[in-house]
């Protein structure tokens, strides 16, 4: 069962990130009835997380409801408004943990330290509120390059640049904790 769940999150995260570049390739070659088929298996490859988590619920009822749109009307913008799904998703997830003792990226960092010192509780919820910012700013121009942009620009944006982003927050917040523990830790 731990095989197939850890199969099912693998296949979850591909067609995530190669989801764009397949709207892009199939749009005016693949009716948008059948690109919504990438919605549904990318719904049913996060159903495991569900028993955990809910933002996966949520991602999960609105893949299927953008597919369900799509397959109704045959048209390409449902299938444009995945990615603001998903960082709507996101964003509800990091947010609802600053509302709670534990942040996410605290929940994060724990596996790896159990015992953090309070130094680096705060930290990691400035870490959260960071990530937090970050899909708004991204699932704003995910939603502006649905709505206003040609099918490269969006593809480009969604496909390339908002994972480009991401990895240069990923990169900068380790350069910027490397520091923070340097400092705290001696």
């Amino acid at each position: 069962m731990r095989l197939l769940t850890g199969l099912l999150a693998a296949m979850s995260v591909v067609l995530t990130l190669c989801y764009p570049l397949a709207v892009w390739y199939g749009q005016g070659r693949v009716e948008p009835r059948w690109l919504a088929l990438l919605l549904v298996l990318a719904a049913l490859a996060r159903l495991p997380a569900m028993k955990v988590s809910l933002a996966a619920r949520w991602s999960v009822a609105g893949a299927l409801a953008l597919a369900a749109v799509t397959v109704m009307g045959n048209a390409m913008l449902p299938l444009k408004l995945y990615p603001v799904l998903v960082n709507a998703a996101l964003l509800g997830a990091f947010a609802y943990t600053l509302t709670t003792p534990v942040s996410m990226v605290e929940r994060f960092a724990r596996m790896r330290e159990p015992d953090l010192p309070p130094a680096a509780v705060a930290y990691t919820r400035t870490v959260t509120k960071v990530w937090c910012v970050f899909f708004v700013v991204n699932g704003a121009i995910a939603l502006g390059t649905a709505l206003w942009a040609t099918q490269e620009v969006w593809s480009l944006y969604n496909g390339v640049i908002a994972y480009g982003l991401m990895g240069v927050l990923f990169a900068a917040e380790f350069l910027v904790r490397l520091r923070f523990k340097r400092l705290h830790h001696g």
